[in-house]
């Protein structure tokens, strides 16, 4: 019971608009959708796809997206 409570209040205090690899805006319409409550188009990450190596680089605790700036510099 006790992990669930960390993992909430982690959950609670990690700031999702930020990519988990690079720390710049990750522009996530889905986040954005959430904070503002207003219906935004499909986000850009629903079209493209993630390499496995990029993947393989987020930290096990990771709650963000990745931006589509680290997404390109891993398809190069």
């Amino acid at each position: 019971m006790k992990t669930n409570m960390n993992f909430s209040k982690t959950y609670e205090s990690a700031d999702m608009s930020l990519c988990p690899l690079c720390g710049q805006p990750n522009n996530c319409a889905m986040e954005k959708e959430k904070l503002t409550q207003q219906k935004q188009d499909p986000c850009w990450c629903v079209s493209v796809e993630f390499p496995k190596q990029l993947l393989a680089q987020l930290p096990k605790d990771a709650l963000g997206c990745i931006c589509n700036k680290c997404v390109a510099k891993a398809t190069q």
